[in-house]
Protein backbone atom coordinates (compact mmCIF):
# COMPACT_ATOMS: atom_id res chain seq x y z
CA UNK A 1 0.00 0.00 0.00
CA UNK A 2 2.83 2.43 0.79
CA UNK A 3 4.25 1.99 -2.69
CA UNK A 4 0.95 2.89 -4.37
CA UNK A 5 0.23 6.10 -2.47
CA UNK A 6 2.54 8.39 -4.49
CA UNK A 7 1.00 7.09 -7.72
CA UNK A 8 -2.50 7.75 -6.43
CA UNK A 9 -1.53 11.21 -5.23
CA UNK A 10 0.08 11.96 -8.60
CA UNK A 11 -3.07 10.91 -10.47
CA UNK A 12 -5.25 13.03 -8.20
CA UNK A 13 -2.97 15.98 -8.80
CA UNK A 14 -3.14 15.47 -12.56
CA UNK A 15 -6.95 15.35 -12.43
CA UNK A 16 -7.08 18.53 -10.35
CA UNK A 17 -4.65 20.24 -12.73
CA UNK A 18 -6.70 19.07 -15.74
CA UNK A 19 -9.94 20.44 -14.26
CA UNK A 20 -8.36 23.79 -13.50
CA UNK A 21 -6.83 23.88 -16.96
CA UNK A 22 -10.17 23.10 -18.66
CA UNK A 23 -11.83 25.85 -16.64
CA UNK A 24 -9.20 28.32 -17.78
CA UNK A 25 -9.37 27.13 -21.39
CA UNK A 26 -13.12 27.44 -21.72
CA UNK A 27 -12.97 30.91 -20.14
CA UNK A 28 -10.31 31.98 -22.63
CA UNK A 29 -12.38 30.66 -25.55
CA UNK A 30 -15.41 32.56 -24.26
CA UNK A 31 -13.39 35.76 -23.96
CA UNK A 32 -11.94 35.35 -27.45
CA UNK A 33 -15.41 34.72 -28.82
CA UNK A 34 -16.74 37.82 -27.12
CA UNK A 35 -13.90 39.90 -28.59
CA UNK A 36 -14.65 38.59 -32.08
CA UNK A 37 -18.35 39.31 -31.60
CA UNK A 38 -17.56 42.87 -30.53
CA UNK A 39 -15.51 43.27 -33.73
CA UNK A 40 -18.41 42.02 -35.85
CA UNK A 41 -16.81 38.67 -36.73
CA UNK A 42 -19.75 36.43 -35.87
CA UNK A 43 -18.33 33.37 -37.65
CA UNK A 44 -15.08 33.59 -35.71
CA UNK A 45 -16.97 34.17 -32.46
CA UNK A 46 -19.09 31.04 -33.00
CA UNK A 47 -15.92 29.01 -33.60
CA UNK A 48 -14.57 30.02 -30.19
CA UNK A 49 -17.89 29.34 -28.46
CA UNK A 50 -17.92 25.88 -30.06
CA UNK A 51 -14.45 25.28 -28.61
CA UNK A 52 -15.65 26.31 -25.15
CA UNK A 53 -18.67 24.01 -25.38
CA UNK A 54 -16.48 21.10 -26.52
CA UNK A 55 -14.68 21.47 -23.19
CA UNK A 56 -17.83 22.01 -21.11
CA UNK A 57 -21.18 21.08 -22.71
CA UNK A 58 -22.94 22.68 -19.70
CA UNK A 59 -21.33 26.13 -20.17
CA UNK A 60 -24.43 28.33 -20.18
CA UNK A 61 -22.58 31.55 -21.03
CA UNK A 62 -21.19 29.98 -24.20
CA UNK A 63 -24.68 28.94 -25.31
CA UNK A 64 -25.97 32.43 -24.57
CA UNK A 65 -23.23 34.21 -26.48
CA UNK A 66 -23.39 31.79 -29.39
CA UNK A 67 -27.11 32.55 -29.48
CA UNK A 68 -26.31 36.27 -29.77
CA UNK A 69 -23.92 35.59 -32.64
CA UNK A 70 -26.40 33.36 -34.47
CA UNK A 71 -29.10 35.98 -33.97
CA UNK A 72 -26.87 38.52 -35.71
CA UNK A 73 -26.47 36.07 -38.57
CA UNK A 74 -30.30 35.90 -38.81
CA UNK A 75 -30.15 32.20 -37.90
CA UNK A 76 -33.13 32.57 -35.62
CA UNK A 77 -34.09 28.91 -34.93
CA UNK A 78 -30.49 28.11 -33.99
CA UNK A 79 -30.24 31.22 -31.82
CA UNK A 80 -33.46 30.28 -30.05
CA UNK A 81 -32.13 26.73 -29.50
CA UNK A 82 -28.99 28.17 -27.86
CA UNK A 83 -31.03 30.43 -25.58
CA UNK A 84 -33.26 27.43 -24.76
CA UNK A 85 -30.20 25.44 -23.71
CA UNK A 86 -28.84 28.29 -21.57
CA UNK A 87 -32.22 28.59 -19.82
CA UNK A 88 -32.44 24.82 -19.39
CA UNK A 89 -29.13 24.99 -17.54
CA UNK A 90 -30.27 27.97 -15.46
CA UNK A 91 -33.98 28.84 -15.33
CA UNK A 92 -33.14 32.18 -13.69
CA UNK A 93 -30.92 33.27 -16.61
CA UNK A 94 -32.70 36.58 -17.23
CA UNK A 95 -30.53 37.82 -20.11
CA UNK A 96 -31.09 34.60 -22.02
CA UNK A 97 -34.84 34.91 -21.48
CA UNK A 98 -34.79 38.49 -22.75
CA UNK A 99 -32.75 37.63 -25.84
CA UNK A 100 -34.93 34.64 -26.63
CA UNK A 101 -37.93 36.99 -26.75
CA UNK A 102 -36.06 39.24 -29.19
CA UNK A 103 -35.21 36.22 -31.35
CA UNK A 104 -38.86 35.12 -31.34
CA UNK A 105 -39.82 38.64 -32.43
CA UNK A 106 -37.33 38.75 -35.29
CA UNK A 107 -38.39 35.27 -36.40
CA UNK A 108 -42.04 36.36 -36.47
CA UNK A 109 -43.16 34.11 -33.61
CA UNK A 110 -45.02 36.92 -31.89
CA UNK A 111 -47.26 34.82 -29.67
CA UNK A 112 -44.30 32.90 -28.26
CA UNK A 113 -42.63 36.26 -27.62
CA UNK A 114 -45.76 37.51 -25.87
CA UNK A 115 -46.06 34.38 -23.71
CA UNK A 116 -42.43 34.70 -22.65
CA UNK A 117 -42.57 38.46 -22.05
CA UNK A 118 -45.71 38.06 -19.93
CA UNK A 119 -43.88 35.43 -17.86
CA UNK A 120 -40.88 37.73 -17.47
CA UNK A 121 -43.06 40.60 -16.23
CA UNK A 122 -44.89 38.26 -13.85
CA UNK A 123 -41.58 37.15 -12.35
CA UNK A 124 -40.57 40.73 -11.57
CA UNK A 125 -42.99 43.66 -11.94
CA UNK A 126 -40.11 46.06 -11.31
CA UNK A 127 -38.11 44.82 -14.29
CA UNK A 128 -38.01 47.73 -16.74
CA UNK A 129 -36.64 45.60 -19.59
CA UNK A 130 -39.38 43.02 -19.16
CA UNK A 131 -42.03 45.71 -19.69
CA UNK A 132 -39.98 47.05 -22.60
CA UNK A 133 -39.83 43.75 -24.52
CA UNK A 134 -43.50 43.19 -23.74
CA UNK A 135 -44.22 46.56 -25.34
CA UNK A 136 -42.16 45.61 -28.40
CA UNK A 137 -44.09 42.34 -28.69
CA UNK A 138 -47.47 44.02 -28.41
CA UNK A 139 -46.38 46.57 -31.03
CA UNK A 140 -45.42 43.74 -33.38
CA UNK A 141 -48.91 42.31 -32.84
CA UNK A 142 -50.33 45.80 -33.62
CA UNK A 143 -51.98 45.92 -30.21
CA UNK A 144 -50.95 49.54 -29.81
CA UNK A 145 -53.01 50.66 -26.78
CA UNK A 146 -51.64 47.70 -24.79
CA UNK A 147 -48.13 48.40 -26.08
CA UNK A 148 -48.47 52.00 -24.93
CA UNK A 149 -49.29 50.86 -21.40
CA UNK A 150 -46.30 48.52 -21.36
CA UNK A 151 -43.93 51.32 -22.40
CA UNK A 152 -45.46 53.70 -19.85
CA UNK A 153 -44.89 51.10 -17.12
CA UNK A 154 -41.26 50.81 -18.20
CA UNK A 155 -40.89 54.62 -18.28
CA UNK A 156 -42.24 54.87 -14.75
CA UNK A 157 -39.31 52.68 -13.71
CA UNK A 158 -36.73 54.50 -15.84
CA UNK A 159 -37.78 57.86 -17.32
CA UNK A 160 -34.24 58.48 -18.64
CA UNK A 161 -34.32 55.59 -21.15
CA UNK A 162 -34.30 57.20 -24.61
CA UNK A 163 -35.38 53.94 -26.30
CA UNK A 164 -38.60 53.94 -24.31
CA UNK A 165 -39.49 57.48 -25.41
CA UNK A 166 -38.81 56.55 -29.05
CA UNK A 167 -40.92 53.41 -28.86
CA UNK A 168 -43.72 55.30 -27.16
CA UNK A 169 -43.53 57.83 -30.00
CA UNK A 170 -43.76 54.94 -32.46
CA UNK A 171 -46.93 53.70 -30.79
CA UNK A 172 -48.45 57.19 -30.93
CA UNK A 173 -47.47 57.38 -34.60
CA UNK A 174 -49.35 54.14 -35.31
CA UNK A 175 -52.32 55.49 -33.36
CA UNK A 176 -52.26 58.57 -35.68
CA UNK A 177 -51.54 60.77 -32.67
CA UNK A 178 -48.71 62.60 -34.42
CA UNK A 179 -48.62 65.62 -32.12
CA UNK A 180 -48.02 63.42 -29.07
CA UNK A 181 -45.47 61.39 -31.03
CA UNK A 182 -43.51 64.56 -31.80
CA UNK A 183 -43.61 65.49 -28.10
CA UNK A 184 -42.19 62.06 -27.26
CA UNK A 185 -39.41 62.61 -29.78
CA UNK A 186 -38.61 66.02 -28.26
CA UNK A 187 -38.10 64.29 -24.89
CA UNK A 188 -35.96 61.62 -26.55
CA UNK A 189 -33.82 64.25 -28.29
CA UNK A 190 -33.09 65.94 -24.96
CA UNK A 191 -31.75 62.62 -23.67
CA UNK A 192 -29.74 61.71 -26.77
CA UNK A 193 -29.71 64.08 -29.73
CA UNK A 194 -27.63 61.66 -31.81
CA UNK A 195 -30.03 58.73 -31.77
CA UNK A 196 -30.82 58.03 -35.43
CA UNK A 197 -34.27 56.55 -34.79
CA UNK A 198 -35.52 59.93 -33.58
CA UNK A 199 -34.97 61.50 -36.99
CA UNK A 200 -36.29 58.52 -38.93
CA UNK A 201 -39.56 58.53 -37.01
CA UNK A 202 -39.75 62.32 -37.28
CA UNK A 203 -39.48 61.88 -41.06
CA UNK A 204 -42.37 59.41 -41.10
CA UNK A 205 -44.59 61.88 -39.26
CA UNK A 206 -43.60 64.71 -41.61
CA UNK A 207 -44.46 62.46 -44.56
CA UNK A 208 -47.92 61.83 -43.08
CA UNK A 209 -48.35 65.60 -42.72
CA UNK A 210 -47.50 66.01 -46.42
CA UNK A 211 -44.19 67.83 -45.93
CA UNK A 212 -42.05 65.58 -48.14
CA UNK A 213 -38.99 67.83 -48.24
CA UNK A 214 -38.80 68.02 -44.44
CA UNK A 215 -39.28 64.24 -44.32
CA UNK A 216 -36.34 63.84 -46.70
CA UNK A 217 -34.17 66.20 -44.66
CA UNK A 218 -34.97 64.34 -41.43
CA UNK A 219 -34.25 60.86 -42.78
CA UNK A 220 -30.96 62.10 -44.20
CA UNK A 221 -30.04 63.16 -40.66
CA UNK A 222 -30.84 59.61 -39.57
CA UNK A 223 -28.64 58.17 -42.34
CA UNK A 224 -25.78 60.49 -41.40
CA UNK A 225 -25.93 59.03 -37.89
CA UNK A 226 -26.40 55.38 -38.91
CA UNK A 227 -25.34 54.59 -42.45
CA UNK A 228 -26.07 50.83 -42.50
CA UNK A 229 -29.78 50.85 -41.59
CA UNK A 230 -31.74 49.61 -44.64
CA UNK A 231 -35.09 50.96 -43.38
CA UNK A 232 -33.81 54.52 -43.54
CA UNK A 233 -32.83 54.17 -47.19
CA UNK A 234 -36.23 52.70 -47.99
CA UNK A 235 -37.94 55.67 -46.37
CA UNK A 236 -35.68 58.08 -48.23
CA UNK A 237 -36.62 56.28 -51.42
CA UNK A 238 -40.32 56.78 -50.70
CA UNK A 239 -39.90 60.50 -50.04
CA UNK A 240 -37.90 60.89 -53.25
CA UNK A 241 -40.74 59.22 -55.18
CA UNK A 242 -43.16 61.79 -53.79
CA UNK A 243 -40.76 64.60 -54.67
CA UNK A 244 -40.58 63.35 -58.28
CA UNK A 245 -37.03 61.97 -57.98
CA UNK A 246 -38.12 58.54 -59.25
CA UNK A 247 -34.80 56.99 -60.26
CA UNK A 248 -32.97 58.19 -57.14
CA UNK A 249 -35.85 56.86 -55.10
CA UNK A 250 -35.62 53.46 -56.81
CA UNK A 251 -31.89 53.27 -56.05
CA UNK A 252 -32.61 53.71 -52.34
CA UNK A 253 -35.45 51.16 -52.39
CA UNK A 254 -33.32 48.58 -54.22
CA UNK A 255 -30.43 49.18 -51.81
CA UNK A 256 -32.79 48.53 -48.90
CA UNK A 257 -34.12 45.34 -50.50
CA UNK A 258 -30.58 44.10 -51.08
CA UNK A 259 -29.93 44.38 -47.34
CA UNK A 260 -33.30 42.86 -46.35
CA UNK A 261 -35.35 41.23 -49.11
CA UNK A 262 -38.18 40.49 -46.66
CA UNK A 263 -38.99 44.17 -46.12
CA UNK A 264 -42.61 44.49 -47.24
CA UNK A 265 -42.43 48.28 -47.04
CA UNK A 266 -39.65 48.28 -49.62
CA UNK A 267 -41.69 46.00 -51.90
CA UNK A 268 -44.65 48.36 -51.48
CA UNK A 269 -42.49 51.33 -52.36
CA UNK A 270 -41.20 49.56 -55.44
CA UNK A 271 -44.82 49.09 -56.49
CA UNK A 272 -45.41 52.81 -55.96
CA UNK A 273 -42.34 53.54 -58.13
CA UNK A 274 -43.79 51.53 -61.02
CA UNK A 275 -47.16 53.22 -60.52
CA UNK A 276 -45.57 56.65 -60.79
CA UNK A 277 -43.68 55.47 -63.89
CA UNK A 278 -46.98 54.42 -65.45
CA UNK A 279 -46.02 50.72 -65.54
CA UNK A 280 -49.27 49.46 -64.03
CA UNK A 281 -48.72 45.76 -64.59
CA UNK A 282 -45.46 45.80 -62.62
CA UNK A 283 -47.00 48.08 -60.00
CA UNK A 284 -49.91 45.70 -59.48
CA UNK A 285 -47.57 42.71 -59.20
CA UNK A 286 -45.57 44.22 -56.33
CA UNK A 287 -48.55 45.76 -54.56
CA UNK A 288 -50.59 42.57 -54.76
CA UNK A 289 -47.76 40.56 -53.19
CA UNK A 290 -47.63 42.98 -50.26
CA UNK A 291 -51.42 43.15 -49.94
CA UNK A 292 -51.67 39.36 -49.66
CA UNK A 293 -49.17 39.38 -46.78
CA UNK A 294 -50.31 42.54 -45.00
CA UNK A 295 -53.57 44.06 -46.31
CA UNK A 296 -53.56 46.69 -43.55
CA UNK A 297 -50.30 48.34 -44.66
CA UNK A 298 -50.76 52.03 -45.43
CA UNK A 299 -50.92 53.09 -49.10
CA UNK A 300 -51.07 49.52 -50.44
CA UNK A 301 -54.81 49.22 -51.10
CA UNK A 302 -54.99 52.81 -52.37
CA UNK A 303 -52.32 52.27 -55.02
CA UNK A 304 -53.43 48.74 -55.85
CA UNK A 305 -56.94 49.89 -56.71
CA UNK A 306 -55.57 52.74 -58.82
CA UNK A 307 -53.17 50.41 -60.66
CA UNK A 308 -55.94 48.06 -61.81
Amino acid sequence: MNIKWPVVLLLLGMIAFSCASDEDKKGRFLLKGNNELAEGNTKGAIGYYDEALAIDPAFKEAYYNRGLARHRQLRYPEAIADFDKAIELDETYRDARLQRIMAYLDFGEYYKALENSNALVASDEADEQAHFVRGLTLSALKEYPEAKQAFLQALALNPENVELHINLATVHYHLDDWETALQDLTRARKLDSRHSMIYNLQSLIQFELGDYQKALDSVEEAIDLEKDQPFYYNNRGLYRLYLGELEEGLKDINFSLKQDNRNLYALRNKGIYYFKKGEMEMAERFLREVYEKDPSMALVEEYLQSAR
